[in-house]
């Protein structure tokens, strides 16, 4: 089975990682995180959310963030938009901190999507369509984030007829590339595929990005069997950043570090450098007071300590 050569990681920590932090991060260590995973050698981040600081705190601060990120040549800023509030809060700053990339969302569940957003599926695209408008009128791209893809806090399990249903749904109002997430954490790698296949009746392989939580412990299973279908784009965490909120306890992301080091194992490029994407994690992981959430992470720690 013909695998891809190379894959491009998306590192969501210090936007998705952070976001559910109770105690609050300096925009100043941000940035640095930002920083040090472009200095890894990361080519696409997300960086912040424009959501309201009521609803996330921790994200109060992302215009500074913006602002004082050293952009490098060929990285791309993602920031999630969730509505048209946040799309015009993002553009506020000059035209070079603007985002590269807006992100909305909208959940494959119906009682997710209540939940989370207090709206059905079809009046949540119903609002992201004007923010996905004005986002390609002035040229910026727009990534659709699919949550709940394999399965519900409150639903179960979910059909991929539904996962199809909203991939179409994203794809009608302009949105120019979806991530298929496990929210949870509960796929394997048969449902993950299923997933990923309703998706590409509507969507080029190119413009699909896997995102596996590792709850159970099936992020790095899931990620093989998304290879197998020629899925080449992939969301993670620098050190495993971002707890899972429906499982006490649980993992949430699966840690950029442990992808990295599976990948450059089975001889796939990411372009990224193992050691400083490590050191990434020690950084942000020092400041909250806690131990990277990477295997990876501390296997290598441990054998560089000789």
């Amino acid at each position: 089975m013909k695998l891809p050569a190379k894959v491009q990681i998306i590192d969501v920590g210090p936007r998705d990682g952070l976001q559910n932090e109770k105690q609050p991060v300096s925009a100043e260590i941000k940035i640095g995180l930002v920083h040090r995973l472009q200095d890894a050698g990361l080519k696409e981040i997300e960086v912040t959310s424009f959501v309201s600081p009521k609803w996330v705190p921790q994200m109060a601060d992302n215009a500074e963030v913006m602002h004082g990120i050293k952009r490098k040549p060929g990285v791309r800023y993602s920031v999630l938009t969730p509505n048209m509030k946040g799309f015009e809060a993002a553009i506020a700053a000059p035209r070079e901190e603007w985002p590269d990339e807006i992100v909305v969302f909208g959940a494959a569940s119906e009682a997710f999507s209540q939940k989370n957003i207090n709206c059905s599926i079809a009046e949540s695209i119903e609002r992201f369509a004007p923010v996905v408008a004005a986002a390609r009128e002035k040229g910026i791209d727009v990534r659709g984030a699919m949550s709940c893809t394999v399965g519900c806090p409150y639903e179960g399990e979910v059909a991929p007829e539904r996962v199809g249903m909203l991939a179409k749904l994203m794809k009608d109002i302009g949105v120019q590339r979806v991530d298929v997430a496990d929210t949870i954490g509960v796929g394997t790698p048969r449902k993950v595929k299923a997933a990923i296949e309703a998706t590409l009746a509507h969507f080029n392989v190119d413009h699909i990005s896997g995102h596996f939580h590792d709850t159970y412990g099936q992020a790095l299973v899931n990620t093989l069997a998304s290879l197998e279908l020629g899925v080449w784009n992939f969301q993670s965490s620098s050190a495993g950043l971002g707890g899972c909120p429906y499982a006490k306890g649980a993992t949430g992301n699966v840690a950029t570090e442990d992808v990295v080091y599976m990948l450059h194992g089975m001889g796939i490029e990411t372009g990224i450098d193992l050691d400083k994407l490590i050191d990434a994690g020690v950084y942000i992981s020092e400041a909250l007071g806690r131990e990277p959430n990477s295997r990876a992470s501390k296997a290598l720690r441990i054998k560089r300590a000789g």
